[in-house]
């Protein structure tokens, strides 16, 4: 596939997009996610390398023919991708190398539908040799939704702002007179980046309140403690906060961006034959 160029004002040529990656290259920006960092709050560390692993992603999603835009974020499309660092990689592993494979989805290096959903894998992780005792889990399991819970609110909030801005784009796009067709297709491309960030965010957070409380019932039958009951507190306050999340997008916002498969049209009842089809009375 040829290279697309979009003219500049001098009128030479520029490259908005490659068309192609080569495996090698590919190979070792996949790499280089093994230095990525989580800073505070849920977010990802600043720096080079997590830059550099977005900026892969951005290219990997456009070869995929995902929605992905050249156009630089808004200040609070940057938060809300900072933001929704938290929540689209796991709560805890086993494995450095689950949080690699994690990482590079969320950066959208590897499509979001390869990763298997097992609700059952944050509580092998509790089971691990660093929680060496039953009420080092529940503690573990208690701080993880409560932080998840805390963080929701003000996602929640930025992703309004980001939806209702996107909103104000798309209305203004046919008032402009200066902008080309690839100008109204970054716009358009970047609005549903936005609502799929969006929708794959609140989707994983009801995969996350389901992992939580997989790991309650299942600790709570290995080894019952006092400790379930602030657990099963800090649940039922992510339960009643990820409910924010639900006026900003329709329903089923997950489907259209393919984050999930549609469900099966039902088929319609066979009609019998020689049945007529209208019945006098």
């Amino acid at each position: 596939m040829p290279r697309q160029f979009r003219p500049s004002p001098s009128g030479a040529p520029r490259p908005v997009r490659a068309a192609g990656i080569s495996t090698l290259a590919l190979a070792g920006a996949l790499a280089l996610v093994s230095c990525a960092q989580q800073g505070d709050f849920g977010r990802p560390k600043a720096g080079v390398w997590n830059s550099l692993i977005d900026a892969t992603g951005t290219v990997a999603a456009t070869e995929r023919e995902e929605p992905a835009s050249a156009s630089p974020y808004t200040d609070d499309e940057q938060d809300l991708r900072n933001r929704s660092w938290r929540f689209l990689m796991p709560a805890i592993t086993r494995e450095a190398f689950l949080d690699i494979l994690a990482n590079l989805t969320r950066a959208r290096v590897l499509p979001a539908s390869w990763r298997p959903d097992d609700p059952a894998a944050y509580h092998d992780a509790l089971l691990a040799p660093d929680f060496r005792s039953p009420v080092s889990r529940y503690r573990r399991l208690t701080d993880d939704a409560v932080a998840d819970a805390r963080l929701i609110p003000p996602f929640a909030a930025l992703a309004g702002r980001v939806a209702d801005a996107d909103a104000r784009r798309l209305r203004s796009l046919p008032f402009a007179r200066t902008l080309d067709d690839w100008d109204v297709r970054q716009a358009a491309m970047r609005v549903a980046e936005n609502r799929c960030l969006i929708a794959w965010v609140r989707l994983e957070t009801g995969k996350r309140l389901d992992a939580y409380r997989y790991a309650l019932e299942h600790l709570f039958a290995e080894a019952p403690e006092v400790g379930a009951t602030e657990a099963e507190r800090a649940l039922a306050m992510l339960a009643a906060r990820r409910t924010l999340l639900n006026p900003i997008l329709p329903p089923d916002a997950a489907i259209r961006c393919g984050l999930i498969p549609a469900p099966p049209v039902a088929a319609a009842p066979p009609v019998a034959a020689g049945t007529p089809l209208v019945v006098k009375d």
